[in-house]
């Protein structure tokens, strides 16, 4: 697979984007995206992750992050990325769902080409990794994660939506600490 969009460094930031097979709308559900912020909390405790931004959208995830520690981007979120299939998957399972058939046999049919033994797939092969260069590439994307749920009229102010570290920048409650970035 190629290394292209992979953060195989360590202590250097990326913007990060994972997306579910299909863009399926898997984080529609609170229960879903509390897996999320769960597992990122998690990542942030026990991995090094540094998390600057982020934004759980219905069907992906936008991050600035950084590991830290000697830890390595790609290991982090190939960690994160499996331990959240398997949780939401048990989630879509346990809790209810009203697309939980539909869900499972989409998930199902999207890992039947794979060599390896899997019984579903959630996340899209890899993701979409870009290293921070400069301060200006760091305010566009900040916006960009700021701005996708009002750019999708979840909210009508970034601040609004609560799955959002721009949450964070107004100096808001919310679930996930992030550490905030000073520009100017």
């Amino acid at each position: 697979m190629s290394t292209k969009y992979k953060a195989t460094t360590t202590e250097e930031a990326f913007f990060i984007t994972i997306t579910t097979v299909g863009w399926v709308d898997v984080f529609t559900r609170l229960n879903q995206k509390y897996v999320i912020i769960n597992a990122l909390q998690h990542c942030q405790t026990n991995k090094g992750l540094e998390i600057y931004a982020y934004c759980i959208m219905s069907s992906h995830i936008n991050l600035l992050c950084k590991a830290t520690n000697g830890f390595i981007l790609s290991d982090v979120m190939r960690d994160f990325k499996k331990f959240t299939s398997k949780k939401i998957i048990q989630t879509i399972i346990d809790e209810p769902e009203s697309r939980r058939e539909w869900m499972l046999d989409y998930f199902e049919k999207a890992c039947a080409h794979l060599k390896r033994e899997q019984h579903y797939k959630i996340w899209q092969d890899g993701y979409h990794a870009e290293i921070v260069e400069s301060n200006w590439f760091i305010k566009q994307k900040l916006n960009y994660i700021h701005n996708n749920p009002v750019k999708d009229k979840i909210v009508l102010l970034a601040e609004d939506y609560f799955f959002s570290s721009a949450r964070n920048y107004a100096r808001l409650d919310n679930d996930l600490e992030v550490v905030l970035l000073e520009l100017f």
